[in-house]
């Protein structure tokens, strides 16, 4: 049985990848977005809210998880953080693959994953598209974001693999310092090509 080309897309903060998911999208690839997925699992009603307040009592509420309070629970605990993850991979996993079933017939679909290369992801995709800018492209647009500090910003650049790293990795890398219209050009011809391929 054929299935569809997984491409695993990823960049660094502040490098364009939400927009860049978007620009895949409406190109007519089916897009599985592990952040959304993540939102889904744990906001209102979410099937993981009761193995994480099991877990970490009162961090769960009517809204759903309380981000601040898990986040201030597992921030800086690599074993806190691990037994979060126990519960959260599997489920999104578990999603992930009903999206591929959902979409076996399509020709390519997209993994929008932030970690990939942190999470050792890149095994479960065929080809992976790396979102990249220039580094003071990147700071401008973080430091816009409200609530974003430069310390802030530098804690989390040190939990990520660096661009560099992430462009040698890449099969593929879409430049996002320019304008919209020419990252949007980029996606096209890559789709346009890996389409042509896979006939």
């Amino acid at each position: 049985m054929t299935r569809p080309l997984i491409l695993g897309l990823t960049g660094s903060i502040g490098m364009g990848k939400s927009t860049v998911s978007q620009m895949f999208a409406a190109t007519g690839v089916p897009c599985f977005d592990a952040d959304a997925a993540v939102h889904q699992l744990q906001g209102r009603d979410g099937k993981l809210l009761p193995a994480i307040e099991s877990a970490f009592p009162g961090t769960t509420g009517p809204e759903g998880v309380d981000r601040v309070e898990l986040g201030s629970r597992v921030f800086g605990s690599p074993e806190q953080l691990a037994r979060l993850e126990a519960i959260v991979h599997p489920a999104v996993a578990a999603m992930r693959g009903e999206f591929l079933m959902e979409h076996a017939a399509a020709p390519i679909v997209l993994f929008d994953i932030p970690l990939l290369f942190e999470k050792g992801g890149e095994k479960h995709v065929d080809r992976v598209v790396v979102v990249s800018a220039p580094v003071d492209a990147q700071r401008e647009r973080v430091l816009r974001r409200p609530g974003m500090t430069p310390e802030k910003f530098a804690r989390i650049l040190e939990l990520q693999v660096p661009d560099a790293e992430k462009r040698a990795r890449a099969d593929f890398v879409i430049e996002t310092g320019g304008s919209l219209a020419d990252t949007e050009a980029q996606v096209r011809q890559l789709v346009a090509g890996l389409v042509r391929n896979e006939r």
